[in-house]
């Protein structure tokens, strides 16, 4: 497939992914198609168990699909052994999670530069500047986590993901820690992200996130319901509430 690279960051394609065997088996997805363009920003919306997390584990490329294909950034994860998936992640994704993540004993700067350092290469210095400035906490760089606030910590995870230039950035539950005023934000951050080129895919419960999004994917016992329009956090909690039902 020549130009997926460019065309998708992530692309599912008839993916179904089954945990256990025979009578005991049970599906997480059924069958899943999903394409990410760079420079977007998508939520992932669905109740308890509808089948988020393991999503965002094959768009991570921390699982591999039952059936189907995942590619990430234009390389499929199907039939890849431990040492090309780990450098498929390294190289094309960033995680952004609810707790943040970081190393306590690595200061701000050190973890955001560990993916390069442990991909073995030397971090991008400028860049990395560039993105603390923007983010912030620039001056803050030489703390330890302890020493930051929640959404400082949050800052320097989403820099830390960023860093690399991935295709994909997934974000789970970015701001399911932080209070309102940082939360809002941490949203402003990963838009102007997807509006610089980023793909970014934010699995969230709050529908005031959501509403940042261009697109609302809809997940309900591990299938694509229909799609939600960019609309308003009003209609995307009815929605919420009708897929819950």
């Amino acid at each position: 497939m020549t130009g997926s690279m460019h065309q998708h960051a992530l692309l599912l394609r008839d993916v179904s992914k089954r945990y256990g065997d025979g009578d005991a088996s049970v599906t997480a997805l059924d069958r899943v198609d999903l394409a990410i363009a760079p420079g977007t920003l998508t939520a992932v919306m669905g109740p308890s168990g509808s089948g988020k997390s393991t999503l965002l584990h094959l768009a991570a490329g921390l699982d591999a699909p039952t059936s189907g294909d995942v590619l990430i950034g234009g390389t499929s994860v199907v039939g890849l052994d431990d040492d090309a998936l780990t450098a498929l992640r390294r190289e094309q994704v960033g995680v952004v999670f609810q707790s943040f993540n970081l190393v306590p004993s690595l200061t701000a700067l050190e973890n955001v530069e560990l993916p390069a350092v442990l991909a073995g290469r030397a971090p991008d210095r400028a860049r990395i500047a560039d993105l603390l400035d923007e983010l912030g906490v620039a001056g803050l760089a030489d703390r330890r986590p302890h020493e930051l606030s929640g959404g400082q910590q949050q800052r320097f995870a989403i820099a830390r993901a960023l860093a690399q230039r991935p295709a994909i950035v997934l974000a789970d539950e970015p701001t399911g820690a932080l209070d309102t005023a940082t939360s809002v934000e941490v949203q402003e951050i990963l838009v102007r992200q997807a509006a610089a080129g980023q793909a970014i895919v934010v699995v969230t419960h709050d529908p005031m996130v959501a509403a940042r999004a261009e697109r609302v994917v809809l997940l309900r016992d591990g299938r694509i319901e229909p799609e939600l329009p960019a609309t308003d956090a009003a209609s995307i909690a009815q929605r919420m509430l009708a897929v819950a039902r």
